[in-house]
């Protein structure tokens, strides 16, 4: 927003209190105002604490954006705001590590080498409980994520929970700038299938995405999957660009619905990809933001079928303004994305008394009847495409449940996992020159190698999990010294079977030589 428009919202908001404004207003807003400064008088003069005047009018202000209950609003302090601005200004900074979730918490799924997180010594597995001093215990590992995040040279301060030590590890970063590649690597995968997953939308995803297009497509690809699933984001202009790849000239991306201004549509350019080739779009619960702008306008198209399970749903926009007056700063939420046919990416959620972010409207959309209750729209072919947030899949996928021995096995790893997980780390990047071709199965004499190793670490395995648990953590060395000897490529292939939403992909596609022959193929046994 222009400097000129950032004063007036500015002057608007604090003149009238400031200045006996409220005379010109309706009756309640003038009694509220006067009930306000009442309040201001008898805490500026009556209070136990004096307080001065210049901090009432702060706290009042920041009080104003809490209460607006939205968990994406922030009145920023002097400090904060120059440093948020610094973030947002090119320099863009984070720890290196990349998260995961499960039913326990969110946790350090993979830690980048020459990072801030690798030089403090974070290991796979050390589970996050606070970010800043604050709780972040029952929060989406993406809005953690996103809290890691900074202005380069900053510091964020994250406690740790790891398994086998007893009390909590708290390590305070210095933000740099991480270049995570945003296609780690691309494969062409059953003979014809080009399979991409998108980690991030970074500064180079088109640049990446297009390049692995042209090799997969140079190995034979006829048709091909973009995996979106625990994508959660990043930067929206190069997701219009990513989108428009794919689409027609001028199709609409995207819209933004806001309030006093006409909408802004975002639409397609010239430059296509893949035209007549049958794309698939993969997401899940990790999908988010940027990742859903793709996914719903490729679907909303009939560009591409979506396989998985309903995306997160974060579909607010937010602006910044300021400085303010005092070098304050407000990100406010001023808008909402749409999908082509209308739809609101966005799914509700506050934030509850614990702080955690929470859905106001839960439920899976999972089964046929809570997706028959949602609000239906139509494809530009006039297929059914469902709302109420997230995109849902047109084919809904689950991932692999465990079964109850292995879970319980799980459970029982889980003070080591720590351990385990720089273990396996360390014998396959041994090992790997040692792998003469891609295999899941390894000599004997690693395998045991493997189980001495653990037990030397203090990881016991009872013995009522000895055949699950060595079967797990064996299929576990394989696949990482497959993936450092042959790329993760390689790896991908051995462990389809263990991927049953990129196998339903992959099946529809090898029955689908056209995307109309895609979307039949999905809807017949």
């Amino acid at each position: 927003m222009p400097r000129l428009r950032t004063a007036a919202v500015t002057t608007l908001l604090f003149v009238p209190i400031v200045a006996g404004g409220f005379l010109l207003q309706e009756p309640p807003a003038r009694a509220n105002a006067r009930l306000f400064e009442q309040v201001m008088s008898l805490v500026a003069n009556q209070y136990v604490d004096s307080v001065p005047v210049p901090d009432i009018y702060a706290k009042a202000a920041a009080g104003l954006v809490r209460e607006l209950d939205d968990p994406y609003s922030q009145l920023f302090s002097p400090k904060a705001s120059a440093d948020f601005a610094r973030g947002t200004g090119g320099r863009y900074g984070g720890t290196g590590m990349v998260l995961g979730e499960d039913p326990s918490g969110t946790y350090v799924a993979q830690v980048f080498p020459h990072t801030p997180a690798a030089d403090a010594g974070v290991q796979e597995g050390d589970r996050i409980t606070a970010v800043n001093g604050k709780s972040v215990i029952g929060v989406s590992s993406i809005d953690i994520a996103t809290q890691l995040r900074g202005a380069v040279g900053s510091v964020v301060e994250v406690t740790y929970a790891r398994p086998g030590v007893p009390t909590p590890i708290k390590l305070a970063f210095t933000r740099r700038e991480v270049h995570i590649p945003a296609v780690q690597y691309a494969t062409v995968l059953d003979h014809s299938v080009g399979y991409i997953p998108i980690q991030t939308f970074n500064e180079n995803v088109v640049e990446e995405v297009t390049d692995a297009i042209r090799k997969l497509s140079a190995q034979g690809a006829k048709g091909f999957v973009i995996d979106l699933r625990g994508n959660g984001g990043g930067i929206v202009d190069q997701a219009l660009q990513l989108s428009s790849l794919f689409l027609k000239d001028s199709q609409e991306i995207v819209s933004v619905r806001s309030r006093n201004v006409p909408d802004e549509i975002s639409r397609a350019g010239t430059q296509h990809m893949l035209v007549g080739v049958p794309l698939v779009v993969m997401v899940d619960g990790g999908t988010a933001s940027a990742s859903e702008i793709v996914a719903g306008a490729l679907q909303d198209h009939d560009r591409a079928l979506v396989v998985g399970t309903t995306s997160f749903g974060k579909g607010l926009v937010q602006s910044v303004y300021g400085p303010l007056d005092g070098g304050y700063g407000l990100k406010l939420t001023t808008g909402t994305w749409y999908t082509p046919s209308g739809r609101s990416i966005h799914r509700p959620r506050k934030l509850n008394d614990a702080g955690q972010l929470v859905e106001t409207r839960p439920d899976s959309l999972e089964t046929d009847s809570e997706r028959l209750a949602r609000p239906k729209f139509r494809s530009d072919d006039g297929r059914i495409v469902y709302g109420g947030g997230g995109i849902t899949p047109d084919v809904v996928v689950h991932d692999d449940t465990l079964t109850t021995l292995e879970q319980q096995f799980f459970r029982s790893l889980a003070p080591k996992v720590g351990a385990v997980a720089t273990e396996l780390d360390e014998y396959s990047r041994q090992l790997k020159d040692s792998l003469k071709t891609p295999t899941l199965d390894l000599k004997p004499a690693w395998r045991a190698e493997l189980l001495h190793r653990l037990d030397k670490r203090g990881v016991v395995i009872e013995p009522r999990f000895a055949a699950v648990g060595d079967s797990i953590l064996i299929q576990q060395l394989a696949v990482r010294t497959v993936g450092k000897a042959f790329g993760d490529g390689e790896a991908k292939q051995l462990t389809l079977n263990e991927d049953p939403q990129l196998s339903a992909a992959i099946a529809l596609l090898r029955r689908s030589a056209t995307q109309s022959q895609l979307f039949t193929a999905a809807h017949t046994p």
